[in-house]
């Protein structure tokens, strides 16, 4: 029996507490790092680990689970996986060191692997297909809010109280998502839900997709990794202001969030371009007029209104052109962003340590435009249409004929 309008808007709304909640845990030790070496008597490099860490389990660990879970209830899954987030939150919280809370910090990666891959076919499951894009859009405000609320008030209330207080707020905000998911999202099956697979499977689309995503969050990362040093060293704003600076990205990055579900079921592979298109001209932008504040202040906003737009584009198209189980896609999706988030803090950080830091917004905007070639080759690629047979295994990726 399908959900009522309410109860489906309500569902949608816990799974947005969700993704702002991952987001903000994944994030909040960056901008909590020298509190929590100086309580843990560890090195900053040491605590940076925390993140390293999580970003690579989410890359190794997504697919596999995926698979591991695709049989069984998804309200079962779900509510697992927030049940995980929450436990090992509030183990991060008490964690007496280092130690235990890098372990805890291992375990909330495992549950955002799954999350991230079953997360957008339920949300998209449970309104009509001809709202998926704008769903997904809805999907991830809470994505979009966690820059702008999530960390900045975490790593206020951090410095104030002590770092373990965010971690506990947390934790209360993942017990608050896991019950309302449990009371509201319906017992349905994988094999019940049209979600379950793509609308228009398409292998090659979907292989192009997950190349221009890695390259294209790899050059932006390449700068964002290393904006503050860009905005001080380059553009010449003093600390004082990099808050209100890194708010307007964030700001234009709901923005983007926004905008961008008006128009991705009409225009699902342009809502991808466009985006890089946009990232592009705006790194370029800033290597050559980073030393304008008001042009710094203005590309980056609309990089921020970009990037948003682009991670929500792919998302959507990924459900779309999924050439086998959407949870196995979204996956491989959510591992090509980790990996293009871990390749640009690597290339970003081999540049200012080669060169200066006005390089990386050069090679980011490089890289954009690479991914964005790709993506405009697409239609070359798959230029004879050709029909992904129906998998032997439902919970494989199909393959097409040669």
């Amino acid at each position: 029996m399908p959900l009522s309008s309410r109860r489906a808007t309500a569902a949608l709304v816990f799974l947005g507490v969700s993704t702002f909640s991952f987001v903000t845990v994944e994030v909040l030790p960056i901008g909590l790092l020298t509190v929590i070496a100086d309580d843990l008597e560890r090195s900053r490099s040491q605590v940076g680990l925390l993140v390293t860490g999580y970003a690579a389990v989410v890359v190794l660990a997504s697919i596999p689970l995926a698979r591991l879970t695709h049989h069984l209830p998804r309200r079962l899954v779900l509510t697992g996986t927030l049940g995980v987030l929450t436990a090992a939150t509030a183990l991060s919280a008490a964690a007496p060191s280092y130690e235990t809370l890098f372990a805890a910090r291992l375990l909330i990666a495992l549950s955002q692997a799954l999350f991230w891959s079953i997360a957008p076919p339920i949300a998209t499951s449970l309104f009509a297909p001809e709202f998926r894009g704008r769903v997904v859009a809805r999907l991830a405000i809470g994505t979009a809010l966690a820059p702008i609320l999530g960390i900045p008030l975490g790593t206020w209330l951090g410095e104030q109280a002590g770092w373990r207080v965010p971690f506990v707020v947390m934790t209360v905000l993942g017990a608050a998502a896991c019950v309302g998911i449990a009371v509201l999202l319906p017992r349905t099956e994988v094999q019940d839900s049209p979600s379950r697979r793509g609308s228009s499977p398409d292998l090659r689309r979907y292989v192009v997709l997950l190349i221009a995503s890695a390259v294209g969050v790899t050059g932006f990362l390449t700068f964002n990794t290393y904006v503050t040093p860009f905005l001080l060293d380059i553009s010449g704003f003093s600390p004082e202001v990099l808050g209100p600076m890194l708010l307007a990205s964030g700001a234009g990055g709901l923005a983007g969030t926004v905008i961008v579900g008006r128009v991705l079921d009409r225009y699902p592979w342009g809502a991808i371009v466009l985006p890089l298109g946009l990232i592009t001209i705006g790194l370029l932008g800033l290597y050559a007029l980073g030393e304008v504040q008001v042009v710094t202040v203005a590309l980056i906003a609309v990089i921020g209104l970009a990037f948003s737009g682009l991670a929500v584009a792919v998302q959507s198209r990924t459900l779309q052109i999924a050439p086998g189980s959407t949870d196995i896609a979204s996956a491989g999706t959510s591992s090509a962003f980790n990996v293009g988030i871990a390749a640009g803090a690597f290339v970003g950080g081999a540049l200012i340590d080669t060169t200066t830091v006005r390089a990386v917004a050069l090679v980011g905007g490089l890289l954009t435009a690479a991914a964005a070639l790709v993506m405009l080759s697409e239609p070359l690629l798959v230029r004879v249409r050709r029909t992904v047979p129906e998998c032997r295994d439902d919970h494989a990726v199909c393959e097409e004929p040669v």
